[in-house]
């Protein structure tokens, strides 16, 4: 069984489709990347995925249960987005506990979730924990971010380009953190733009062209011998293809 079944989903803004009945599947501790040009739906879709936007039709599947009209917070995802999306006037704590308030969970039983998530994370108290999101670099507020998502146990983790608004020298040390979670078997959807990065790690790929899945299959099959002539022109750009 999928860990997670896309079915015919679609998102339709007035006039605009964004999304169109897009079918996509991943397999428990699969890691999936998407692809494609800007305002190609690759957003909109996790989105729909997280329960942050509602689908104009189709389905969403997690672990055989269909969670489509079900509240994000009970539906065991989290998401990671690109501008950290961290609480300003929390500390790396406090960002981190936010989630468990808001289950009323236990402070004992949180402490020792923040705890672990933490040392996986690599993050000490004094380190990042202690401190507000205004004094971290950019990758500092990423580890945080992830740590905060690991910290809800999810099932699925989502990340929208979690890349894109940091520095070239702090990429690596989110990069590095992913490829830690892919090898320790969490299921994760993807959007990015670091083709080596895809290519390495992700176990498939899909392309994401006008709201559709234009291609999608192994990385070394859909980024070395693509088949649509978009996918082949939007590669070729990207990487010199």
């Amino acid at each position: 069984m999928a860990q997670v079944e896309i079915r015919k989903l679609s998102k339709q803004f007035g006039e605009v489709q964004a999304v169109h009945e897009v079918e996509l599947q991943a397999r428990e501790g699969e890691f999936l990347v998407l692809l494609g040009p800007s305002g190609c739906g690759k957003t909109t879709l996790l989105r729909m995925i997280a329960g942050i936007e509602a689908p104009t039709s189709g389905d969403i599947l997690i672990g055989g249960r269909t969670v489509t009209h079900v509240p994000p917070r009970a539906r065991d995802i989290a998401m990671v987005f690109q501008s950290y999306a961290l609480y300003p006037h929390l500390k790396g704590e406090g960002n981190l506990g936010f989630f468990f308030k808001a289950h009323k969970i236990d402070d004992k039983a949180a402490e020792e979730r923040i705890r672990i998530t933490s040392e996986m994370m690599g993050i000490g108290f004094n380190q990042l924990l202690d401190r507000k999101p205004a004094t971290l670099s950019g990758g500092q507020q990423q580890r945080v971010a992830i740590a905060r998502a690991l910290a809800m146990r999810p099932k699925l983790m989502l990340f929208d380009e979690p890349t894109s608004a940091l520095d070239p020298e702090l990429v690596d040390e989110v990069l590095s953190v992913m490829r830690g979670l892919a090898a320790e078997g969490m299921t994760m959807i993807v959007v990015t733009h670091e083709m080596a990065f895809a290519r390495d790690v992700c176990d498939g790929l899909a392309f994401m062209d006008g709201g559709v899945i234009v291609e999608q299959g192994l990385p070394s099959e859909v980024l070395v011998r693509p088949q649509c002539e978009r996918t082949q022109a939007f590669l070729s750009r990207v990487i010199g293809k």
